[in-house]
């Protein structure tokens, strides 16, 4: 059974910057695409970066482009979302997925936890 665990949430001031982390256990990335993916409050959750099984391609939310980068540890089996110059609007629960195939699209197979980010002064 695949498991996702998130961490590295916490309070920035803006400007700032967070590293998250989530690792994988029962997991292989040669089949899954991984992503994260953030539900500020009275909102929908909405994609911010994902990352492709294979090949290293990744793609974000336009709103994140420029700021944030998804990335992993092959060996840690742990994929990273490096955010900087955080905003306010960026507040949010940010969780880990799987998605069921190898490609950033389509249902979600998995879910971690969450991890709460809040931006404010």
């Amino acid at each position: 059974q695949l498991q996702l665990v998130e961490s590295g949430g916490g309070l920035v001031q803006p400007g700032g910057f967070l590293r998250l982390s989530c690792v994988a256990s029962g997991f292989s990335w040669d089949d899954y695409a991984i992503g994260w993916f953030r539900q500020a409050p009275g909102k929908e959750r909405e994609g911010v970066s994902c990352m492709f099984s294979s090949g290293g391609r990744t793609k974000s939310a336009d709103s994140v482009k420029g700021r944030f980068t998804i990335s992993r540890d092959h060996a840690k089996y742990t994929v990273y979302l490096q955010m900087n110059s955080l905003k306010p609007e960026d507040t949010a629960v940010y969780y880990c997925a799987a998605y069921t195939n190898t490609y950033c699209s389509g249902p979600i197979g998995y879910w971690g936890q969450g991890t709460q980010v809040t931006v404010s002064s």
